[in-house]
């Protein structure tokens, strides 16, 4: 089992900048991959970026070019450096950690709250 706990959200202006962080902890071995999705009201949960245990990103098309992931793999944790923020982007954003493609995920974080104004 692996526990992930989220920190960053928040409101910003648009043009504005947040950062979010995911904290792994336990069977951390098993993880595949680690990323971010995110769920606007109405919408259906899409995936928004993903980090490989080799290194290797992906990003949803509406993002790219704005947001980065990284991962530090000592402090087995992953951030999610959002700029350029528009409202669109608001949305409730979920740490994920799973399989190398990030579509089987065998855990999820708590959620934390994204709201952009225009």
């Amino acid at each position: 089992q692996v526990q992930l706990v989220e920190s960053g959200g928040g409101l910003v202006q648009a043009g504005g900048s947040l950062r979010l962080s995911c904290a792994a902890s336990g069977s951390i071995s098993s993880v595949r991959a680690m990323g971010w999705y995110r769920q606007a009201p109405g919408k259906q949960r899409e995936l928004v970026a993903r980090v490989t245990n080799d290194g290797r990103t992906d990003y949803a098309a509406s993002v790219k070019d704005r947001f980065t992931i990284s991962r530090d793999r000592a402090k087995n944790t992953v951030y999610l450096q959002m700029n350029s923020l528009k409202p669109e982007d608001t949305a409730v954003y979920y740490c994920a950690a799973g399989n190398v493609a990030l579509t089987s995920v065998g855990s999820w974080g708590q959620g934390t709250q994204v709201t952009v104004s225009s």
